[in-house]
């Protein structure tokens, strides 16, 4: 399609569900950094149901899925994500085939603040470097040194967070943070950072794939999954990030996500909805930055979900599907 689609996790933000975050951005202890990766896309924590700025909640107009190569497009429990550099490849300009990449940039501007790297962990002897959000909202924008616990958590185990979600202060161990926080108890799930560099990043778990979201803030190894089946724990959903799907908290609340409804991060959208951009859309609201759009079966002549005018659009750009995504569309209005 010759239309930008897809608002990036990496391109944009994922936001924290839930989360309740100082007015100064700091809901802790430690000392302030900032960015990663510029991804574009934003991933909203726990906190809150904001789909709003990617440094606000789940900004998933924000980026490029050049840049982080996400389609950052998922809100998680806590922030948003970046690259690390507020240079990310613009992939706003449209395809031929597929939504898949193209993102919604951040209507204010974005931009991230990078105090040390989540890639090379850059801080002191006893600190790591962490995301986190600077300006009290619910999307990661930031990096800074943070205090590291003295029995650091390891990917896999029960973790704890200071203040809040989006804080960057957890009892996780270095290359990793505590990930879906439940904002009553701040506790969560350490996750693994991703290895490597922006340009080669691994992760060492073959059922997981890199996710750089918020503009590189983000670079985290999240399960894979497939959108058509949504199979994802309780409380997560089925997000495009980079070239895959990956699995991310929720962070649509009780009263959004649903189809047609506003969005500006990638995780900002109901389980089988995609954040993408409002001119593919047929009914959303005008003004907004992206709207919610059902995944679709492109193998299903009856094409469910799709209403009005809409039809199942591939997702990926024709000759750059990834093995087992190519039933993947999205509902939208043909070019």
């Amino acid at each position: 399609m010759h239309k930008k689609v897809l608002i990036s996790l990496l391109g944009s933000a994922l936001l924290v569900f839930g989360c309740d975050a100082d007015s100064d951005g700091s809901t802790g202890n430690g000392s302030g950094s900032s960015d990663t990766n510029d991804s574009g896309d934003e991933t909203e924590g726990n906190d809150s149901n904001d789909s709003n700025d990617s440094n606000d909640s789940n900004d998933s107009d924000d980026s490029d899925s050049d840049d982080s190569n996400s389609t950052d497009p998922t809100e998680t429990t806590d922030g948003e994500t970046d690259s690390g550099d507020s240079d990310t490849e613009d992939t706003s300009d449209t395809t031929e085939t597929g939504i898949s990449s193209g993102f919604i940039t951040d209507p204010d501007g974005g931009g991230v603040s990078i105090e040390c790297s989540v890639w090379t962990q850059d801080c002191g002897k006893d600190e790591k470097c962490a995301p986190w959000a600077n300006d009290g909202g619910s999307a990661w924008n930031a990096t800074r040194c943070v205090p590291l616990d003295n029995m650091p958590a390891q990917p896999g185990d029960p973790c704890t967070v200071e203040g809040s979600g989006v804080s960057g202060i957890d009892t996780c161990d270095r290359s990793s943070m505590c990930w879906d926080v439940d904002p009553e108890t701040n506790e969560g799930t350490c996750v693994a950072f991703c290895t490597g560099d922006e340009t080669a990043p691994i992760c060492n778990d073959p059922s997981t794939s890199c996710s750089i979201a918020n503009e590189g803030v983000l670079i985290l190894c999240l399960p894979t999954c497939d959108p058509l089946l949504q199979n994802c724990a309780e409380g997560q959903a089925c997000y495009p990030i980079d070239d895959s799907f990956v699995c991310a908290p929720d962070a649509s609340g009780d009263d959004m996500g649903a189809d047609n409804d506003p969005c500006e991060f990638i995780n900002a959208c109901d389980a089988g909805n995609i954040c993408v951009n409002p001119e593919i859309v047929d009914g959303c609201p005008a003004g907004s930055a992206g709207c919610c759009q059902a995944v679709c079966d492109l193998s299903d002549a009856m094409q469910p979900g799709c209403t009005g005018n809409e039809t199942c659009e591939p997702w990926f750009e024709e000759g750059a599907v990834p093995p087992g995504y190519e039933d993947v569309g999205v509902c939208a209005l043909p070019v």
